[in-house]
């Protein structure tokens, strides 16, 4: 009888037999696991592979294309007073006069009757004859009137009336317009501080390092404002404007202004007569209210953001009058738009508002810089010569100044 043999144990089993089991699972978990991770791969390249995104948060610019603006209006300078101009004399008509002789009667002559005696002597009749027509002749020509050729219906008199007229009308002087009526604009003056600035500037193909430093001061009626600029240990502008806070925002009475190697220069904004003259010149121009001069300017139109912010809007115009150190024009202003800047206190927000002069102007360009979160405090000042020529003040530090006291 035959008997069947018992399985072998595992424990008995050679190790080359457990070996080759362990190495086919081991391919198969490796195999199955790479085609998983293929396919995970695929799928995540698919919605995943492409240029990344910026994580940087965006920043918000708001800009406007300048555009040519139309002209501004010339300013109406103060008229002189004018002299009456005497009229000339009419040119007499060079026509040859026409004489007309008044006719005399010739006496007749006188009859002769006989002598009535021997002692009266007898008129000789020939004689009175003969003289009659000598006589005749000069009464003619002491009485003679000298009467001017009418021509056709006697044109000449009204002809040389006419003239005579014409010239009168030339020779009378033209009244000059009114000037034009001050905008006003809703105002509220920055604090007072003191901003002192990193100035860059090109000149002549030359760039200098300097620094300024402009110093706002008000106590809510009156205010000053004075400011240096330079490179090198030399002061190239020292400025200083004077007035008062009205009803207009910053209403200037004297500007004074000093250049390197130049006399100092006033400009006077008379309340007295409502008059604008200046030092270093023989020009005036009549005061309506509003006007400015070359360093309150920039505080008006921060006065303007901080007053009403609505007039801040990419492209819009703001026009104003400004008095330099010998005459005064209208400066056009026109809003770039709200972009951030970056000078020595950091990165802000500022409006960029730009000064374009108009074509054919010898005067530089103006590019401000203010800043709303900082009081509309001007961050940023650019001013471009015709030539090439710039000067560039940016902030450094802003030192916020104690109010004086108000009376």
């Amino acid at each position: 009888m035959t008997t069947a043999s018992a399985p072998t144990p595992l424990s008995t089993r050679s190790p080359k037999t457990a070996n080759k089991a362990s190495r086919r699972w081991l391919l198969l978990l490796l195999l199955l696991l790479s085609i998983i991770l293929h396919v995970l791969f695929i799928s995540w390249s698919s919605r995943n592979l492409g240029i990344p995104e910026s994580t940087q948060p965006k920043t918000t610019v708001i800009t406007a294309n300048l555009e040519p603006l139309p002209p501004v209006t010339k300013p109406v300078m103060a008229p002189e007073p004018i002299e009456p101009t005497p009229a000339p004399k009419p040119t007499p008509v060079t026509r040859k006069p026409k004489v007309v002789a008044k006719t005399t009667p010739i006496e007749k002559p006188v009859e002769a009757t006989p002598p009535v005696t021997e002692t009266v002597t007898p008129i000789d009749t020939d004689n009175t004859v003969t003289y009659a027509p000598m006589i005749s002749s000069l009464d003619t020509t002491d009485k003679a009137e000298v009467v001017p050729d009418a021509g056709p219906a006697g044109n000449g008199t009204t002809e040389a009336a006419a003239n005579t007229a014409a010239k009168e009308e030339k020779t009378a002087p033209v009244p000059l317009p009114p000037p034009p009526a001050a905008i006003h604009y809703e105002t509220a003056p920055p604090p007072p501080a003191e901003l002192k600035y990193d100035v860059r500037a090109l000149n002549k193909g030359q760039t200098y390092y300097g620094s300024g430093k402009i110093t706002w001061q008000t106590d809510g009626h009156s205010y000053t404002i004075n400011g240096q600029a330079g490179a090198l240990f030399i002061t190239a502008l020292d400025f200083k404007s004077e007035g008062e806070l009205n009803y207009y925002g910053v209403s200037p009475i004297l500007y004074t202004e000093k250049k390197f190697r130049k006399s100092a220069t006033n400009t006077h904004f008379h309340r007295e007569r409502n008059q604008i003259t200046f030092s270093a010149s023989t020009n005036s121009y009549p005061r309506t209210g509003g006007e400015q001069d070359r360093a309150s300017i920039v505080w008006q139109l921060a006065s303007i953001g901080r007053g009403d912010p609505s007039k801040f809007i990419a492209g819009a115009v703001i026009d104003l009058f400004v008095a330099g150190t010998t005459d005064a024009d209208t400066w056009r202003f026109q809003i770039a738009g709200e972009e951030p800047v970056t000078v020595g206190i950091g990165t802000v927000n500022a409006w960029h508002i730009v000064r374009i002069p108009q074509p054919g102007s010898h005067e530089q360009k103006l590019d401000i810089w203010l800043a709303p979160d900082d009081q509309w405090y001007p961050v940023k000042l650019l001013f471009t010569e015709t030539s090439g020529d710039w000067l560039e003040m940016s902030l450094s530090k802003l030192i916020p100044t104690a109010q004086p006291p108000q009376p």
